[in-house]
């Protein structure tokens, strides 16, 4: 074969290749999503001073050494929400997980309210990824993870999914994760940071 026409066949081939890759990579995987938000605050924008307003008293101020990380118990007790801040009051970091530490007295009718996704929606991310949903949501929502890890919290075992947004700059939360139940399968705890974790 000419050397013109191996140079024209390797352009075809080329030309006929490239967009079947793209169409094959798009099909794989969907367009990359942040997450600004998570129960309304914005880590890295946010004041601390927002919090209190929308989940009333705190039941727990600072861990030991750390003035700046609050807590609070919410729906019904069933979920609890951790915020920290840095000196100036900015959080940094916003969690919801599902509380360990259920109180010996559980209010009437709690079970059907958690159980609504409308009564669920206010500890949800700004996606609407929310405590409890089934797993495959955070890949519906957020496409492939970064990574995908085992963990464990106490007993449970865990799979944890970590998603970095610093392509889409730095005035986005920086990174999500989330604790996946294995033995459930659901949404046991998001965390969504202003900085890497």
């Amino acid at each position: 074969m000419r050397r013109a026409s191996k140079r024209f066949w390797l352009l075809v081939s080329v030309a006929v290749a490239a967009p079947a890759m793209q169409v094959g990579s798009r099909a794989r995987g969907q367009k990359r999503v942040n997450e600004l938000t998570l129960v309304g605050l914005r880590p890295g924008k946010d004041s601390l001073e927002k919090t209190p307003k929308r989940f009333g008293n705190e039941s727990k101020i600072g861990a030991p050494g750390d003035p700046n990380a609050h807590s609070w118990p919410i729906n019904c007790f069933m979920d609890d929400l951790e915020v920290e801040a840095d000196l100036n009051g900015i959080i940094r970091n916003v969690t919801v997980s599902f509380s360990s530490n259920l109180p010996g007295r559980i209010i009437v009718d709690c079970d059907d309210r958690v159980a609504s996704r409308k009564f669920r929606s206010q500890c949800g991310s700004g996606r609407n990824l929310l405590l409890h949903d089934r797993c495959e949501r955070i890949e519906e929502i957020h496409g492939r993870a970064e990574s995908r890890s085992p963990s464990a919290k106490g007993n449970d075992k865990l799979e944890l999914y970590l998603y970095k947004f610093d392509w889409d700059g730095t005035d986005v939360p920086q990174v999500m994760e989330v604790s996946c139940d294995a033995s459930s399968q659901t949404v046991a705890q998001i965390t969504l940071a202003a900085a890497t974790l």
